[in-house]
């Protein structure tokens, strides 16, 4: 019984533990949700909630209707966006494996911001610091998310161009960021994780040898 519970566990057979919130960190049901939300304790991947401000939801006249958002400006605005918070992210928290930005427009996905770091305590540092920071004048909310593998939670159907639901789809649209920026920031992080390595070694060899001596 608890190897077929294990094998359920976080899919659509699970009756208790929502699949959703495993493969997504978020369920459009919130806290109404009939199926347990296991938030985790430790994790490589912090969700900024909400922090992207999409301009699909922003952009209104007076009347609330749409005003059509130029594609190069909005590309130049999301990469501006995406720039700053991952390096300010990778070089105060630690090194990021991936950061994905979802593109949806419902309440539960729309602006989510989720960061993979290479470690889970820098996932755990940059939780507890980030709660207590601003980012365009409103509070930072960030939690540990139990997604780690984001083919999973990202929609296969809107990858190949074929979603029908749209922005109110419950799996994930990621908003991609510009080919010249993809090859700067990682190029980028290529010569700070070297640098990264070299620091965390010699931590750990300081560590063993206060261990050995009883002294530092």
């Amino acid at each position: 019984m608890a190897e077929y519970l294990a094998s359920i566990f976080g899919t659509e057979k699970d009756k208790v533990n929502c699949s959703f919130y495993f493969k997504i960190g978020a369920c459009r049901h919130g806290e109404k949700c009939s199926r347990l939300h296991n938030k985790p304790t430790f994790s490589q991947t912090v969700l900024l909630l909400n922090l992207y401000l999409n301009p699909q939801n922003t952009a209104l006249t007076a009347d609330g209707s749409h005003i059509l958002v130029d594609d190069m400006q909005a590309q130049q605005e999301f990469d501006d966006f995406f720039e700053e918070v991952f390096t300010e992210l990778e070089d105060k928290y630690g090194e990021i494996e991936e950061m994905n930005v979802c593109d949806n427009l419902g309440d539960h996905l729309v602006g989510n911001v989720y960061v993979k770091y290479r470690y889970e305590e820098d996932a755990e540092k940059a939780v507890n610091d980030l709660n207590n920071r601003w980012f365009n004048g409103r509070p930072v909310c960030s939690e540990l998310s139990p997604v780690t593998d984001f083919r999973e939670a990202c929609c296969r159907q809107y990858e190949m161009g074929e979603c029908t639901r749209g922005g109110f789809c419950n799996f994930m649209h990621l908003k991609p960021i510009s080919r010249e920026l993809r090859r700067e920031l990682y190029s980028r992080r290529r010569k700070r994780g070297r640098s990264r390595s070299r620091e965390r070694r010699r931590s750990r060899s300081r560590d063993r040898s206060r261990d050995r001596h009883g002294r530092y």
